[in-house]
């Protein structure tokens, strides 16, 4: 009965994932080679039911060039291009040559790939499931979006083994941020800070699905159902339940705080969003928020990021940005007499408990308390093993 129960709602999942489809692929828009877009003319290109577009969108003092949201007042990216690189200026084209490329050209005459094909494309679409393909010359998909995600995936999208979603610096801007989310070939679904390894000391979320095999996928269906599902289609777990569709966008996003959610946008009032689902609700779960040699506390329901003793914030506009040291090593020496410690746990980028002291008496001409000694506390044992007593600051 179970068995039964859970090939029906695959079915009608599969019955929706066809439809939509079917439905983007009908009404998809038709770009030639030779069409051009500018940033303040024709600047996007819009898919059949103008749902969604492929082209500029404002950034800073210039342009980046992306897919998103059209047609309603909140304008969501939810893809973008060559993230990591500057803003274009105005005066920037963007062009499907005759050379079956997608370039940005600048006013000096240099282009930059947009994408990057081993073949030439002899046209694209913007499809109303919010991917872009360029096609060969037989129809033959050669590239899309959905297969190159950045921070975002869309209703019919899925997220294949062996590929993550990152994040964004910020809601303003879209370069890759801190946080990382991987569909692991294990069939894990996991979170990590970004340059670490992904094993588990690092690793702040985790879907429970290790072992299903090197096929599992994350997938997003058009009533917001996100859930894991290997190809044998008898494995499946929901990360969400299912919600009303009628004139709503859903998407997920591996948000600037770390955190994945499920969205809604509600198209009959200008794409007003809402959050259906978050990973966490604890603003200080994701590891390393608040960047090295700092801490993260909650204060009602937000998170708040504060250096360690002795360090001072790197931009003091920015409270992720982590702590450097605000004095010399030197001052925690023990010439003048002796020195007393005060004990304080914290938590280190890894996630693991630590134990630091620093000075409470120190010498006459110092004033701050400063870093002495960092020790490792494994919990739920209180034993201390001492790693490192150098007066170096946080480590």
């Amino acid at each position: 009965m179970q068995r039964f129960h859970f090939l029906l709602i695959y079915s009608i999942s599969f019955l929706l994932f066809v439809s939509f489809t079917v439905t983007a692929q009908q009404t998809r828009s038709n770009i030639s080679l030779g069409s051009p877009l500018t940033p303040t003319r024709n600047s996007s290109w819009l898919s059949g039911s103008g749902r969604y577009a492929f082209g500029f969108y404002r950034r800073g003092n210039g342009y980046k060039v992306g897919i998103f949201l059209a047609g309603i007042l909140e304008k969501t990216i939810v893809w973008t291009a060559n993230r990591d690189d500057p803003p274009v200026p105005s005066n920037a084209t963007l062009l499907l040559n005759t050379e079956g490329k997608l370039v940005l050209q600048s006013t000096e005459g240099r282009d930059t790939d947009i994408v990057y094909i081993s073949l030439p494309a002899s046209s694209a679409s913007m499809l109303d499931s919010g991917n872009f393909v360029l096609y060969n010359s037989s129809g033959g998909i050669i590239w899309q979006s959905f297969g190159h995600p950045t921070d975002t995936i869309l209703p019919t999208q899925r997220l294949l083994p062996g590929v993550e979603l990152f994040s964004s610096v910020s809601e303003t801007d879209p370069s890759t941020g801190k946080f990382r989310l991987k569909m692991q070939q294990d069939g894990n679904l996991v979170q990590y800070p970004i340059n670490t390894p992904d094993t588990g000391p690092y690793a702040y979320y985790a879907s429970g699905t290790d072992g299903w095999g090197d096929n599992v996928t994350l997938n997003l269906d058009v009533d917001g159902r996100l859930y894991l599902l290997n190809s044998s289609s008898f494995n499946s777990k929901n990360i969400t339940g299912v919600f009303p569709t009628g004139e709503k966008i859903y998407l997920m996003r591996v948000d600037s705080d770390g955190i994945f959610r499920l969205y809604s946008h509600n198209l009959r009032q200008n794409g007003t969003s809402s959050i259906e689902w978050q990973s966490s609700n604890n603003k200080c779960a994701p590891i390393g928020v608040c960047g090295f040699n700092s801490y993260c506390v909650l204060n009602d329901q937000k998170g708040e990021c504060l250096c360690v003793p002795g360090f001072a914030f790197v931009n003091q506009g920015n409270w992720t940005s982590g702590c450097e040291r605000n004095f010399t090593a030197e001052s925690c020496s023990n010439r003048g007499g002796p020195v007393k410690y005060k004990i304080q746990l914290w938590t280190t980028l890894s996630g693991k408990i630590i134990r630091i002291l620093f000075c409470t008496k120190l010498p006459k001409k110092t004033v701050k308390k400063h870093v002495w000694w960092i020790a490792i506390v494994k919990l739920p044992s209180s034993r201390v093993k001492i790693v490192s007593a150098k007066c170096k600051g946080f480590l």
